[in-house]
């Protein structure tokens, strides 16, 4: 599989969907079988079993593990802020970033109990991307730039990634990728984010209407130019550098998800890899799984970002391989049955 450090365009990057790595089957199908034979009716632990599968395949061996977790979390700043379409300053992005990097944030509780190494990638926060609706939000070299940042920053010797982002103004961006990406309403894609009320929600699905209007015909990886944040691109870049190392990954809610709408557009077998972490409460959310096939690991009434779903998350993942692994199997146990 292509590095996208050796990708001088996007449609180069588009062109690694031809050479991407696959999970095992055969190692898939030992797992499934090892489930089969597990004290406990089949198909009883339900998700959990899912997930053993899953690892299985990725990892390529009958009983996968998480040996070493990694959590990123991106950071970027938007153009589209000056719309007025966030109730905070973009001065919170970066005192957000110096608050993960001393500890303080709900992701940094939430990996210590899940077992995850967390990094926080803040990308040029001094410098925002243009603003979507009056023009493109990157030039291809700053995607390309954001994508290779978010590949390497994948720890090559992770068993899993979880991944999320913090960037004011980024709901916006989100939505305007789901629509752009999917199509339907503006005002469907939509939300709260960090807390805006009825009038700002409809000033939000205005701005993303006239970004998407001006923008007609882009798809596939350009999305992100047309579109994108930083932080973004940098997701993009993370679910390419992981699959190119066949380490699976959890994604967080809305925003996280949106991200990779670009690469889904391209082709889907792209996000083959991942799954998502949690059901967000922006209302958009549900509307993204549906339109790309993915059931979400958890609903919990989560809106807030940083990656913090998909953390919880990774302690189901934890549940599910012990379950797996540590188990007895009918014959072992001596029960009658298996």
């Amino acid at each position: 599989m292509t590095s996208i450090s050796d990708c001088s365009s996007l449609a180069a990057v588009a062109a690694m969907a031809r050479t991407l790595t696959h999970a095992d089957a055969e190692a898939a199908e030992a797992a499934r079988a090892r489930q089969m034979s597990l004290t406990k009716p089949p198909g009883s632990l339900g998700r959990l079993e899912e997930l053993a599968v899953w690892m299985a395949g990725w990892q390529g061996g009958a009983r996968p593990s998480v040996r070493q977790a990694q959590a990123l979390v991106f950071a970027g700043n938007h153009g589209v802020c000056d719309k007025g379409v966030n109730p905070f300053p973009q001065a919170v992005t970066a005192q957000m970033v110096a608050n993960f990097e001393a500890g303080g944030a709900a992701i940094n509780q939430l990996c210590r109990v899940a077992g995850a190494d967390l990094s926080v990638v803040a990308l040029d926060l001094d410098r925002p991307t243009a603003d979507f609706s009056e023009g493109p939000a990157m030039t291809e070299a700053e995607v390309l730039a954001a994508m290779a940042q978010g590949a390497e920053a994948v720890d090559p010797g992770a068993s899993v990634l979880v991944l999320g982002e913090m960037g004011i103004g980024n709901s916006t961006t989100a939505a305007a990728l789901a629509c752009a990406g999917l199509g339907g309403d503006a005002a469907g894609w939509v939300g709260p984010g960090t807390g805006s009320g009825a009038a700002g929600r409809a000033l939000k699905a205005q701005v993303v209407a006239q970004g998407v209007a001006r923008h007609a015909g882009v798809s596939g990886l350009h999305l992100l130019a047309a579109f994108g944040g930083r932080e973004q691109a940098a997701i993009c870049g993370a679910v390419l550098g992981a699959r190119a190392r066949r380490i699976p990954v959890i994604l967080d809610g809305y925003i996280c998800t949106a991200a990779v709408v670009p690469l889904f557009t391209a082709d889907p077998g792209f996000l083959d890899h991942c799954v998502v972490g949690h059901a967000s409460r922006e209302p958009g959310h549900a509307r993204l799984l549906e339109a790309m096939g993915q059931r979400p690991i958890l609903t919990l009434d989560m809106a807030l970002g940083e990656g913090s779903g998909a953390a919880v998350a990774l302690m189901v993942l934890r549940a599910a391989l012990e379950c797996h692994n540590g188990m007895a199997t009918f014959a072992e146990a001596g029960v009658s049955g298996g």
